[in-house]
């Protein structure tokens, strides 16, 4: 009985934690530029006396899925989707400088560019001044020129776009932007984008839902266990009283 608690147990808690991640990806199904978490799980002894047979299933967070997603035109000149396995570099909350592949981008009111949420653009040498009043678009390399009216465009800038050896370097942070473990990446000069467009999440809403309800019937399984150990637990606890 003990030791099909434990399995019971085991599965259930690992159930519970596959709907975690999977519910966290199909909340983000239209977010741009999302990358779908993956999830695996290791078996992780007990130590003690009398639990040598006993093992737990401990989650351990693989990384993300690389794949892309959908491109959709927009046609706005600040719209831009990386291509290929190349991230745009920006400055997160923290001051520190992580990456995304969200590429919807604006100018503030300081003249800064920036992310549509605010969060602060990087350049090869750092934030980028946009003039005022002025016509942006960007080049397939990153190159921004900014045209006021009367006068020729002038170059103002270029994106910082890093491309990442593996999946394994960037760890994915509590504020949805990626970080490498190492230290800051250097800027790839053969990153490419595509301007007038946006990268879509690459998670599928179909194979979520069908892997969430899976990930439910098993838990319903494992519980089931765990009710079915209980009830042998007392059966055999009356048997040896009655003896």
């Amino acid at each position: 009985m003990d030791r099909m608690i434990y399995l019971s147990m085991a599965g259930a808690k690992a159930a519970m934690q596959r709907q975690d991640v999977l519910s966290h990806n199909l909340a983000n199904v239209t977010t741009n530029g999302f990358r779908a978490e993956l999830q695996a799980f290791r078996a992780v002894p007990v130590r003690g006396d009398g639990a040598s047979t006993r093992a737990f299933a401990l989650e351990t967070t693989i990384g993300y899925n690389d794949a892309p997603g959908a491109l959709t035109p927009t046609g706005r000149n600040l719209d831009v989707a990386m291509q290929g396995r190349a991230w745009l570099a920006v400055q997160g909350l923290d001051g520190t400088e992580a990456y995304t592949r969200a590429g919807s981008l604006d100018v503030n009111a300081e003249g800064l560019l920036v992310m549509r949420n605010g969060l602060q653009v990087l350049g090869d040498g750092g934030p980028i001044n946009v003039p005022q009043n002025s016509e942006v678009s960007i080049g397939s390399d990153g190159t921004i020129s900014a045209k006021q009216p009367g006068q020729r465009p002038t170059t103002v800038g270029r994106l910082k776009l890093v491309t990442p050896e593996t999946t394994a370097q960037l760890t994915r942070g509590d504020d949805g932007l990626f970080r490498a473990a190492d230290g800051d990446l250097p800027a790839d000069p053969a990153a490419r984008l595509q301007d007038g467009a946006l990268e879509g999440s690459n998670v599928s809403a179909v194979e979520t839902m069908v892997a969430m309800i899976a990930a439910g019937r098993q838990f319903e399984q494992q519980m089931k266990l765990m009710q079915i150990a209980q009830t042998q637990g007392q059966q055999s606890a009356k048997l040896l009283g009655s003896t």
